[in-house]
């Protein structure tokens, strides 16, 4: 059993993400909404270090400092469980992005304030902290996997549309932000084949600064994400604003 070696660290590419495994004192009564997060919290933390293929229940229940028989009084199965642990990180990240986007709203479209508050949308999909790493570890793993196992393809695709409809967004804001106001649609007049693209581009973009940043951490940091995204946003705001962004 691993808890009866000395404790084991193992960390997240792209982040300083580290797993202590040992055993502590399991209390009598238990609240099941905490013990269920904890058990999601060790998924999450071997898919980080080792990969989804070491997420069984055995290795979970080790790692939540758990017997194999109480993780299955949460979840009946190891499918279960991963189903349970992709929706609660698909949750995470789509909640800290609806609120970051929410701070959109009220800030005056071609002020500096939304241009800041656009960066820190983006930022959001990056994992540019530990937390975020670990959740984009988890994500990418998850969708990754479901396209060999159907049983993630539901969760796969709700996660996809919500990532998908916030940039979409974001790109309609900005083309209507820098529209002529006479004109009386939401997308300020430009083409909407235009915007489909440029939503998929940005979106591969932050797909593709997200894989830089977990596999080259040290050639991807935070200062040269940040660097690539304000360069697309220059060209973005120019194409579909038609104005120009200062950096």
């Amino acid at each position: 059993m691993r808890f009866a070696t000395p404790p084991k660290e193992s960390v997240c590419p792209g982040a300083a993400v580290t797993r202590t495994c040992y055993k502590r004192p399991v209390p009598k009564f238990v609240d099941a909404v905490i013990r269920r997060q904890e058990v999601v919290d060790a998924v999450f933390r071997i898919i980080a270090a080792d990969g989804l293929e070491r997420a069984s229940l055995r290795e979970v229940a080790d790692e939540a400092q758990l017997a194999v028989g109480s993780v299955r009084h949460y979840f009946a199965s190891s499918d279960e469980l991963l189903c349970h642990a992709f929706a609660v990180v698909v949750d995470r990240i789509t909640g800290r992005l609806t609120a970051a986007d929410s701070r959109l709203a009220d800030l005056p479209p071609q002020s500096a304030e939304h241009q800041s508050a656009v960066m820190a949308l983006l930022e959001e999909f990056l994992p540019l902290d530990e937390e975020r790493a670990v959740d984009a570890c988890v994500w990418m793993a998850f969708k990754n996997a479901a396209r060999t196992k159907p049983l993630l393809a539901a969760e796969a695709d709700r996660s996809h549309r919500a990532v998908a409809a916030v940039v979409g967004g974001l790109i309609l804001g900005l083309a209507a932000g820098g529209a002529d106001t006479t004109v009386g649609d939401a997308s300020g007049g430009v083409d909407q084949q235009v915007l489909v693209t440029e939503a998929e581009l940005l979106l591969a973009i932050l797909d593709g600064l997200t894989m830089h940043v977990l596999l080259q951490p040290e050639w991807m940091t935070a200062a040269m994400c940040r660097d690539v995204l304000e360069a697309h946003l220059e060209g973005l705001n120019r194409r579909v604003a038609g104005r120009p962004t200062t950096r």
